[in-house]
């Protein structure tokens, strides 16, 4: 049995669909439906029960799943990076994955987890060293906690335990995010409903449009995800992402392309995400290609093409 948390989520839902593809069915999925939206993430997605998050643990350490568990991908969180509620976000993203870890590592089941590279903060280093990492928010501290967990226990740990730094991921299955949703999905929905991308203007040095982020597609996400389970020889922390920073500009530029009509306009930059926002990113990936991993990551003109092809 494979066990996916958030699997009704993002990356989640998109990682089930990966694993039906390599003819993996038997999945217990974990999430929240409070939000019910999420539900269309899992149609069409081949699993074998779904149980609510908020009971899981308990079921899980009641010995209430009979069958051998091949691997945890755990990938759910509260992912909402404006979310100051420190208690919730703690909860959520640090205690329940330190759980989840504990009852891994005591059977010996393989452990793949999302982190985040919100854990750089404004650094302009992405290397998997705690000397390059600086949260600037609860959301990137909750990450940053459990990494630093997850390399205390790295030393000692019988089973794989393998972390995926995700940059700024994109593509299909987030439209129920609201405004966490890739900014490729909101221009994407602008364009749906009329001819202007609305980007935010210039800061911390750069022109309107022109801040520059690391942006991952989804389905390379997930291929990460799927290797590591494949190869439990490789352990860690890893950045995922393409290696390659490109601006907003460049993915409103191909928005525009793919839908063949648009044009920019520069808006505010918001006031209450000043010295809270990333103005860049990009993965270092030496880690990643250290341990063997070597497909090609979509550059962004590749991944809002095909993203455009789905929506």
């Amino acid at each position: 049995m494979i066990i996916v948390t958030g699997g009704a989520g993002f990356i989640g839902s998109r990682l089930i669909k990966g694993l039906n593809a390599h003819g993996f069915e038997y999945i217990l999925v974990v999430d929240d439906l409070s939000d019910g939206r999420k539900f269309k993430n899992l149609v069409g997605a081949k699993i074998s029960d779904y149980e609510d998050r908020h009971v899981f643990l308990h079921q899980l350490e009641q010995h209430h799943y009979k069958d051998k568990i091949d691997v945890i991908f755990h990938e759910g969180a509260c992912s909402v990076t404006t979310e100051w509620n420190g208690h919730y976000m703690m909860e959520n993203n640090y205690t329940y994955s330190k759980q989840l870890l504990s009852y891994a590592l005591n059977r010996e089941i393989p452990f793949i987890y999302a982190s985040s590279a919100a854990v750089y903060g404004n650094g302009l280093t992405f290397q998997e060293e705690a000397r390059y990492e600086s949260p600037i928010n609860v959301y990137g501290y909750s990450k940053y906690l459990f990494d630093q967990w997850v390399r205390r226990l790295l030393p000692k740990a019988a089973s794989q335990i393998a972390g995926c730094r995700y940059f700024n991921v994109y593509g299909p299955g987030e439209s129920h995010k609201g405004s966490m949703a890739s900014v490729a999905f909101h221009w994407q929905s602008q364009l749906k409903e009329g001819s202007v991308l609305k980007l935010f203007e210039g800061c911390d040095g750069y022109a309107a449009g022109e801040q520059r982020r690391d942006f991952v597609y989804v389905d390379d996400v997930v291929a990460v995800n799927i290797w590591l389970w494949q190869h439990p020889e490789v352990r860690g922390i890893f950045n995922v992402g393409t290696g390659r920073a490109q601006t907003f500009n460049d993915v409103a530029r191909a928005v525009i392309h793919e839908a063949g009509r648009g044009k920019i306009e520069y808006i505010p930059f918001p006031t209450h995400l000043i010295g809270h926002y990333q103005s860049f990113t990009e993965a270092d990936l030496t880690l990643l290609r250290k341990a063997g991993y070597e497909q090609p990551f979509k550059t962004v003109e590749e991944g809002v093409k095909a993203y455009w092809k789905e929506s």
